[in-house]
């Protein structure tokens, strides 16, 4: 399959390159994040504190987050200048709530759960939080039952994935994408395609891709990134008709300056697919809408 390089996107300031990175994502607004803290041990001991250095078109900006609680953060920002950081795994053996919301300032002001097991913790551009979740938190809490939410960023329960017609329940968010005015989640077993609008009811496509990790959608097409095995860099552009994404090319998306991509982390949103591997200092993006 033909190559195709990320294009870089943000970088860590070597400044901040000696902390230990955390996690990283790339918010609703394009702009890139990353949780340092002064020793990976804090975490195990918490509550600890640590620092977000966010990258936003080449200009750098430090919150400082205090009384930190998450063991596995997932970590995302919010319009008013906030953050909000989960704990993956729910912490069954301690008394505290596992999503905490920070102020502009870093201060916590607001926590809630929201269930064990999170793969996705993405807010979209009014402030609201989507959660997707894998197996072992889909099968053993009520919470994440349904594989895929939608909470306010106080902790308000706003959607819940339902059994459709030509969709079951989901057992494995393996994908979720948060765009202006939809989300759209690639589930297992039978991977179909979710697309999720506030005024209608989810529409379900079949999809032949299997095992991607990360979407990207732009008007009637649709990405796959990702894969088992051998697939790990592949690919795959659909078209969109009204129940199928149907394959329309193949590739192999690769580093900025070539070779594969290694472990990572991905984030899709609208038509992107942000891609970071180690040593997670940096990410580059693919764009279907380019």
């Amino acid at each position: 399959m033909k190559p195709v390089p990320l294009t870089p996107y943000a970088r860590l300031p070597r400044a901040h390159r000696d902390l230990p990175i955390i996690t990283s994502t790339v918010d609703a607004y394009g702009r890139a994040h990353w949780l340092l803290v002064e020793r990976p041990d804090a975490i195990s001991n918490g509550p600890y504190d640590a620092l977000v250095v966010t990258v936003d078109d080449g200009s750098v900006h430090r919150t400082h987050l205090s009384a930190v609680t998450a063991e596995h953060p997932l970590l995302d920002a919010l319009p008013d200048g906030g953050f909000v950081l989960a704990n993956a795994r729910s912490p069954k053996h301690r008394h505290r709530d596992q999503v905490q919301i920070f102020d502009a300032l870093g201060r916590p002001s607001w926590t809630f759960t929201v269930g064990d097991g999170i793969a996705h913790l993405l807010a979209d551009e009014a402030g609201d939080l989507w959660t997707g979740y894998f197996d072992e938190g889909v099968l053993g809490d009520r919470l994440s039952a349904p594989g895929v939410r939608r909470w306010s960023s106080t902790g308000d329960a706003l959607w819940e994935f339902k059994p459709t017609s030509g969709a079951d329940s989901i057992l494995d968010c393996y994908a979720l994408n948060v765009g202006r005015r939809a989300a759209w989640a690639y589930t297992y077993t039978a991977f179909p395609l979710l697309e999720i609008r506030d005024d209608r009811p989810v529409k379900v496509r079949t999809s032949p891709v299997t095992g991607a990790h990360a979407i990207a959608v732009h008007g009637d097409r649709v990405a796959f990134f990702g894969g088992y095995g051998g697939d790990s860099g592949r690919l795959v552009v659909c078209a969109l008709t009204e129940s199928a994404a149907e394959p329309v090319s193949y590739s192999t998306l690769v580093r900025p300056g070539g070779g594969g991509i290694g472990r990572r982390r991905v984030v899709g949103r609208g038509p992107r697919v942000y891609v970071q591997d180690a040593p997670y200092a940096d990410w580059g993006v693919w764009d279907l809408s380019g």
